[in-house]
């Protein structure tokens, strides 16, 4: 099954844009907080997956690398978080990711975290919520 949907979702530094779409989103009211722990379990299993990125992010450029590999997404703590380990290659070489998402009851809020081989350590995590099926 070819994974679209997997490069909206993972954020490769300034050099990937994304956008968060949930599979069964709901509306909610100001005081009505809904859980959310569940958000992502659509993407759970092993994707084929194709990857496009800017070559020179953050320079004007609009050249696109574009690669193909794996996606394998597994459930973590009862479904409250999960990881996504990423394997592609195409012309500008082989990457290696790890996404880890986590969900904060409290706060009703997903944090997204990535990191890769090349790098060895995690981003600055992209936190929110779904809202409004957004």
């Amino acid at each position: 099954m070819l994974r679209w949907p997997i490069l909206r979702r993972l954020a490769l530094g300034a050099a990937v844009a994304f956008v968060l779409t949930p599979v069964h989103a709901q509306t909610q009211t100001q005081t009505e907080l809904r859980d959310g722990s569940h958000d992502f379990d659509f993407d759970i299993g092993t994707w084929k997956t194709h990857l496009k990125r800017l070559q020179h992010p953050l320079t004007g450029s609009s050249t696109w690398v574009e690669y193909d590999g794996t996606s394998v997404v597994r459930p973590i703590w009862n479904g409250k978080a999960n990881m996504v380990e990423l394997e592609v290659d195409g012309p500008a070489g082989h990457i290696e990711g790890l996404g880890l998402r986590l969900y904060n009851p409290v706060a009703h809020q997903w944090s997204l975290n990535f990191a890769n081989s090349a790098g060895g350590a995690l981003s600055v995590p992209t936190v929110g919520a779904f809202k409004n099926g957004r």
